[in-house]
């Protein structure tokens, strides 16, 4: 049954397509109506099928990389949701949705068996580390995809094409404080994910684990995550400056993520 309610998730998801589509068109609020209900109801699927799935295997924790990829294109759905009741835009859903449906694609058609059996992933310890560390990286997503829309839309003023498709997208303060505020809700969470995480892995693997490349990746993704949130908070940056930054920030938080795949700390890949 659970693979059964994600491919049924997918199916809603793939309507994110849609509006990802036409979404810089005259017509996205129409569409957004008719598509934001499906996408919460795909959600809502994407959670039962998450909860059957680990009832099922008694695993708290995501045991592969595809539930892996399933648990965070669920967090970035809700984060999606998060924002829209906040700033009734839907203009990240322009790169939220195709990502959310590519992850939960791939989790569907990739449910290939646990590669290895450990006690931690029956521990509530490894849950609370990574669900923690998904809405960081959520939370970088979206500020990252705020960046990208802030300096098209800071383009398109200053060459005064004030029409066309991207007439409809929020106003450079919006975009701006969105992705601020996606630093300051997510940098709690990667903080306290990454030191649950070291406390762990200590446990598990001695003082080794500080060499594996995940941990190095990490570490240095929180580095440019602190770095990005000081500027903000005390520097003032603002605008490009800022943009630029959490698009640097987002290329180390895609960096720490490969890391799964040669890792030998989460080795969700066999060796």
């Amino acid at each position: 049954m659970p693979h059964l309610w994600m491919r049924v998730a997918v199916a809603l998801y793939g309507l994110g397509l849609l509006y990802a589509l036409v979404a810089l068109s005259g017509k996205r609020e129409v569409l957004a109506r008719i598509i934001l209900p499906a996408l919460g109801l795909g959600a809502i699927f994407h959670f039962v099928a998450l909860a059957e799935a680990y009832v099922s295997s008694g695993e708290l924790a995501p045991g592969t990389i595809s539930q892996s990829e399933s648990l965070l294109a669920f967090v970035l759905i809700a984060c999606f949701f998060g924002v829209y009741w906040r700033y009734k835009t839907t203009s990240p859903g322009i790169l939220v949705f195709p990502l959310v449906f590519l992850l939960s694609l791939s989790a569907a058609i990739g449910q290939e068996p646990p590669q290895f059996n450990s006690p931690l992933l029956r521990s509530g310890w490894i849950l609370f580390h990574i669900t923690l560390i998904l809405a960081g990286y959520a939370a970088l997503f979206f500020s990252f995809v705020s960046s990208l829309i802030y300096l098209v839309q800071e383009q398109r003023l200053k060459s005064k094409h004030l029409d066309g498709v991207l007439s409809h997208l929020p106003a450079l303060e919006v975009m701006d404080d969105i992705g601020f505020r996606s630093l300051l809700f997510g940098f709690p969470f990667m903080t306290l994910g990454l030191i649950a995480g070291s406390v762990i892995a200590q446990a598990s693997y001695g003082p080794t684990y500080f060499r594996d490349p995940k941990i190095l990746l990490s570490i240095l993704m929180w580095a440019v995550y602190m770095v990005l949130l000081f500027s903000r908070w005390s520097a003032g940056w603002r605008g490009r400056r800022a943009a630029l930054l959490s698009t640097v920030a987002f290329i180390a938080a895609t960096l720490a993520w490969t890391a799964n795949y040669f890792s030998s700390v989460h080795r969700y890949v066999a060796q």
